[in-house]
């Protein structure tokens, strides 16, 4: 990593598979494997080798770009990454996929790995028509899987300590905040997307984390958790913990099929809010993020010149995941809140 280009926010895993594992068996480029959008052609017919397997590539958000972080168990720590395109993939049964060719670069900028990050699962020996190759959307795909996002129907805790539902916010309502009292809402974002894999929705149930009621976030919104005691081992009492990394199959599930409406809430700075009694994030404009954020908004945010509206009071709280690998994460979390 440069002097300059320096992390904005804690790495991004995601699922990929290597470019080999995905390979044309019809077309323009029957026999070769998935490359750049420049190579590729529309109609082609793709399938995943048997013997794939998705691995976990962590993705360091930077001022200028993205790169492989330290700890990524796939490709080469501290290479530079491209969002190369988004593709959509067709199946017989008519289902599309939408997918991102991701391309790690050595020293010189010459390609060194081809990865495909798929935005559903995907099944081996199913054959993928190539129906859509799009250079301008990568960017804005991937911002849709890494945003900080509730459902339709969660209750946000507005500043005159009423409950109201997401959808019925408007921008300039004031939110009780943790950190700044009530602040008015700058924007916000909707999107209807499909329930599926590594990025449906995470359920916690209903006191799962002394919550009101359920509550139900994309994979990786991060939630403020304020330890009594230091139950986790993380050195610290204030923490800020993914939802997927509490998923236990019990008080904690992914929910798998159908469709999601995600709601984004903006506000100047990174706030943590109350959504159904859970201290959880508000949108974060950073790299990463910032494609899902209608420009004039993210210019009077960033006017200072910052690539990013952080807020210096939540740098350096996120949990490591190795902490929360354990069935009992959220239940440590739950009694460590509560004493």
């Amino acid at each position: 990593m440069s002097d300059t280009a320096k992390p904005l926010s804690p790495a991004h895993s995601v699922p990929v598979y290597a470019a080999r594992m995905f390979t044309a068996i019809d077309g323009a480029n029957m026999g070769d494997a998935l490359s750049f959008a420049e190579e590729l052609e529309l109609d082609d017919v793709y399938t995943l080798s048997q013997m794939a397997d998705p691995q976990q590539l962590a993705i360091q958000v930077l001022e200028d770009g993205y790169e492989i972080a330290a700890e990524s168990p796939t490709g080469t720590p501290g290479a530079a990454l491209h969002l190369d395109c988004a593709l959509t993939l067709m199946s017989p049964d008519g289902q599309t996929t939408d997918a991102i060719v991701v391309v790690e670069t050595d020293a010189t900028g010459d390609v060194a790995q081809i990865y495909l990050l798929p935005l559903a699962s995907l099944t081996p020996r199913t054959d993928y028509a190539l129906v859509g190759i799009d250079t301008t959307k990568a960017g804005e795909k991937f911002a849709e899987v890494a945003c900080a996002r509730f459902t339709r129907g969660t209750h946000i805790t507005m500043a005159s300590g009423a409950q109201v539902p997401i959808e019925n916010l408007a921008v300039g309502d004031r939110v009780l905040t943790r950190d700044d009292g009530p602040q008015p809402v700058r924007w916000i974002g909707q999107s209807t997307v499909r329930a599926v894999g590594d990025f449906a929705p995470i359920c916690i149930r209903a006191d799962a984390l002394n919550n009101y009621q359920d509550l139900v976030v994309s994979p990786d919104h991060r939630l403020f958790i304020y330890q009594r005691s230091d139950q986790l081992g993380a050195g610290r009492s204030e923490l800020l913990v993914k939802a997927r990394h509490l998923v236990n199959g019990d008080t904690v599930i992914r929910q798998d099929g159908g469709f999601v409406d995600y709601f984004q809430l903006l506000f100047d700075a990174h706030q943590i809010i109350y959504a159904e009694g859970i201290a959880a994030e508000s949108t974060l404009v950073d790299t990463r993020t910032r494609p899902t954020v209608p420009e004039d908004i993210t210019s009077q945010l960033l006017g200072n010149g910052s690539a990013d509206h952080a807020n210096a009071g939540l740098s350096g709280l996120d949990v490591q995941e190795t902490l929360l690998n354990r069935p009992d994460a959220a239940e440590l979390l739950r009694k460590a809140s509560s004493r």
